[in-house]
């Protein structure tokens, strides 16, 4: 089966700047998404539209196709116990780290450029803006998803999705 609207793809990728890699899915479960529901950045669900189990194909994203330009001024002061699991992080907050920030559209990633005794200053950039990054993926699986996943807009992983 090929990769097209409401199919449901298994994948695994490397994500590299250059020759720097950057994260990978490898050490863990593939990714699993919902083709043509916006679930993907919309440059790799298009590079990834008719390929098929056992396909490799690597993926080059300008910034504007993948999490944007960087934008100047984008730093914050943040209560630390806005962050997700501040409990867990409070003492083992360092320079260069990404954390999230609870906001009221959900978690943000954000890069922690100073930590304060109750605050830390951020960069809410994207950690990848402005990167050039390439995708190194793997399809594993391709299949036609169910009616349940088509209603909830996501594909389910092994046993279901629970809300």
């Amino acid at each position: 089966m090929k990769i097209s609207n409401d199919s449901v793809v298994s994948f695994h990728y490397d994500l590299r700047e250059g020759d720097l890699a950057l994260e990978s899915s490898r050490e863990g479960e593939p990714v699993l998404y919902l083709h043509g529901h916006d679930n993907l950045l919309p440059a790799m669900e298009k590079g990834m539209d008719g390929l098929e189990a056992g396909a490799k194909v690597s993926l080059t994203l300008a910034p504007e196709e993948a999490y944007g330009a960087k934008r100047e001024g984008a730093t914050q002061r943040i209560p630390i116990k806005h962050l997700v699991d501040h409990a867990k992080l409070k003492n083992k907050l360092r320079v260069g780290m990404t954390v999230a920030i609870n906001t009221e559209h959900g978690a943000q990633d954000a890069v922690v450029l100073k930590v304060g005794k109750f605050n830390v200053d951020v960069d809410a950039n994207h950690p990848f803006a402005g990167k050039t990054l390439t995708f190194d993926i793997e399809v594993l699986e391709v299949r036609a998803a169910t009616a349940d996943e088509l209603a909830h807009g996501h594909a389910h992983g092994v046993g279901g999705h629970h809300h």
